[in-house]
């Protein structure tokens, strides 16, 4: 019988959770570029689903991403007032947060937010969010790009920030 060492066999089921989730959507991401004080984020998935639907999907957060990863713990208290200057909020009794601000849109193609979330924001991390959706034969492609700069020890921060930024590319991405 064959062994397999404990990194092997964690990557192994992460591969066969993955494999099981039933989603139609293939997914890339990569931690472009880290150092002390900046990283580089690029994430990739089509969907089944046409632009039109993704982009209606986008602009409600709410709907895409995890309540885990918020303040509130309830990811309906999330917005977007989508518009320059306009802001991915989040509101519950007895707080409130701007996770981010619109910086540009381009209807049905491209949304950019300057977007330092979770930590980066109490670190004082300039990051800029871009999120692009194009069609793919019957579905559709969409990509995030992260940039964030400043700070100190950012390097670390690369993987956490990738891999909930992944989760919410798999969440935008499911089919209905």
């Amino acid at each position: 019988m064959t062994r397999l060492k404990s990194s092997d066999a964690k990557a192994f089921a992460a591969a066969i959770a993955f494999a099981g989730t039933g989603l139609a959507t293939a997914a890339r991401a990569e931690v472009i570029e880290t150092g002390p004080d900046h990283f580089r984020l690029g994430l990739e998935a089509t969907s089944p689903l046409p632009p039109d639907r993704l982009r209606r999907r986008l602009i409600d957060p709410s709907d895409w991403w995890s309540g885990d990863h918020t303040y509130s713990g309830d990811a309906s208290n999330l917005a977007l007032d989508l518009q320059p200057g306009g802001l991915w909020s989040e509101t519950w009794a007895g707080g409130a947060v701007a996770h981010g601000r619109v910086l540009m849109f381009r209807t049905g193609e491209m949304l950019r937010l300057e977007a330092p979330f979770g930590p980066l924001q109490g670190l004082g991390v300039a990051a800029v969010w871009t999120i692009s959706i194009s069609p793919d034969g019957d579905g559709s492609k969409v990509r995030f790009d992260y940039v964030a700069n400043g700070g100190d020890d950012l390097e670390p921060l690369a993987a956490a920030v990738d891999s909930v930024k992944s989760a919410a590319l798999k969440n935008l991405t499911r089919p209905d």
